[in-house]
């Protein structure tokens, strides 16, 4: 399944930088100057899995096929863009495309980068992204309202229901809240997602800091400094260091880090926390072709998951063959894990869970 996380930000502070370094290599022009990106770079990006890893190790396929995330890096957003400012439209236009947003936040100080505005604000620059996506959402509802509001006049309840949400919407973006947190009940539930609101897409702030900032990061100060509310998703990235280490082997690179405190890269947080705020996870099909990583929405069933490989998988459904992968490899692969009773026949109504291997039973 296609997913696609857009990178926005301010100009200058840091999403090509951020870009090239997931992509591995300097496909986006990074430079000191607002609208350096103008046309959006796309690069599809492998998640991070070290299951993957040991699923092959002990199956030793032809080919390895990871899940993966598409990020695009969208040119800089100014005050003004829900007007047409800078690349407003296109800008709000490219994001509309995405399945979420991932922010990036300038934190750190360099005089050598000039800012947009003048000086580093971290918080006015989250009000000033978050403030033009609410004023292009007003603008989306103010449309649908002078559509529906005559409609809605006929007494059909269905309309009225639309309409009531509409306004709904309107007060609470109006009082600077995003989409995201409006309170839907089932009934509306569809009708606001249809819409499309860019407030409505799962956010991810990244916090682009210095490298010396990284091992004594202190999420609660920063959470705090960005007002930003409770449970928000903030992943501290220096994206400078990160798109420097696409240069290191991966031992200089695990050494580079254990000197810096860090145990891990900052793009494999990213983009883990990308896929979580997606709503997804991962089974797997284990086999001597291939051992292979598939995205599914949680709480997906059966069905739905022998879709994500072939329509036809779904449509045919009978049964599907579930061990975990832990089991899996406990056992040394599926003949022993099967003698144990540890391979099970699910159908129709079975729950897909992060980590199972699958092998699904159909009609063509």
């Amino acid at each position: 399944m296609a997913l696609k996380i857009g990178i926005v930000g301010l100009p200058n502070v840091g999403k090509s930088t951020l870009f090239n370094a997931l992509t591995k290599q300097k496909t986006a022009q990074a430079a000191n100057y607002p609208f350096c990106t103008i046309d959006p770079n796309v690069g599809v990006i492998e998640v991070p899995d070290e299951r993957l890893k040991s699923l092959s190790d002990m199956a030793k396929p032809e080919k390895i096929i990871p899940a993966v995330v598409e990020f695009v890096d969208i040119a800089g957003l100014v005050k003004g863009a829900s007007k047409g400012e800078g690349l407003g439209n296109k800008f709000l236009a490219n994001i509309r495309e995405c399945d979420a947003i991932a922010q990036v936040v300038r934190y750190f100080k360099d005089e050598d980068i000039i800012h947009v505005h003048g000086n580093i604000d971290p918080r006015r620059d989250v009000e000033i992204v978050e403030s033009e996506l609410i004023l292009a959402d007003l603008q989306t509802i103010e449309n649908r309202l002078a559509k529906l509001g005559k409609q809605a006049k006929s007494g059909d309840k269905e309309l009225k229901r639309q309409v009531d949400a509409l306004e709904g919407l309107n007060t609470h973006l109006g009082s600077a809240n995003l989409a995201r947190t409006f309170e839907r009940d089932d009934e509306v539930f569809q009708f606001v997602k249809n819409l499309q609101l860019l407030t409505d897409k799962p956010l991810l702030y990244i916090v682009n800091i210095h490298e010396n900032d990284l091992s004594d990061f202190d999420l609660s100060k920063v959470v705090s400094t960005l007002n930003l509310p409770e449970g928000s998703n903030v992943v501290p990235i220096c994206a400078r260091l990160e798109e420097e280490l696409i240069n290191f082997g991966d031992d200089e690179s695990v050494q580079y880090l254990k000197e810096l405190g860090l145990t891990d890269t900052g793009l494999n947080t990213l983009i883990n926390n990308a896929y979580d705020i997606l709503g997804l996870h991962t089974y797997f099909t284990v086999g001597k072709q291939e051992v292979r990583a598939w995205t599914v929405k949680k709480g997906a069933l059966a069905p739905q998951a022998a879709g994500v490989i072939h329509t036809d998988f779904e449509k045919g459904f009978i049964k599907a063959e579930v061990v975990h992968y832990l089991d899996l490899l406990d056992h040394g692969g599926e003949n022993e894990a099967r003698k144990k009773g540890l391979v099970r026949l699910e159908g129709k109504e079975y729950e897909v869970k992060d980590g199972d291997v699958m092998h699904f039973k159909f009609n063509t």
